[in-house]
């Protein structure tokens, strides 16, 4: 059992998030709502938050910049091999550019323990008229 506890802490066998979204197209100020799954490891882990970016990528120059940020704050246990299922919701802003080959968009998601490693997922979407 503490071989499994250090093995989570260094991100082999922990919980994984994984953000499903019903579609990857959007139009500004649409409203982007989904579902966090987070799949349980080998042992059971408190999870502290979860924080998930948009961000706005250019791929020539390999810049990024935040557009928004969520964040959920959670007291939750994630039992070993659970699955459980949260809410996603966030507003894109009416002003945001649509996407081009020069510009791409992708939601960053993290899920972070109170001991272990992060979790992380990327989820591209792509902004249009």
């Amino acid at each position: 059992m503490i071989l499994r506890k250090y093995m989570s802490m260094l991100g082999i066998g922990s919980a994984k998030i994984d953000l499903q979204l019903p579609k990857h197209e959007y139009t500004p100020g649409e409203n982007v709502t989904g579902t966090f799954l987070i799949e349980g490891g080998t042992i059971e882990q408190q999870i502290k938050r979860i924080e998930c970016d948009l961000v706005m990528t250019t791929p020539f120059s390999e810049k990024e910049e935040v557009i928004g940020t969520s964040t959920i704050l959670s007291t939750k246990v994630i039992e070993s091999e659970e699955t459980n299922r949260m809410d996603f919701n966030f507003q894109l802003p009416e002003d945001i550019p649509c996407s081009a080959p020069e510009r791409t968009f992708q939601f960053k998601t993290r899920l972070i323990f109170n001991e272990g490693i992060k979790s992380a997922d990327l989820d591209q979407i792509i902004i249009t008229n």
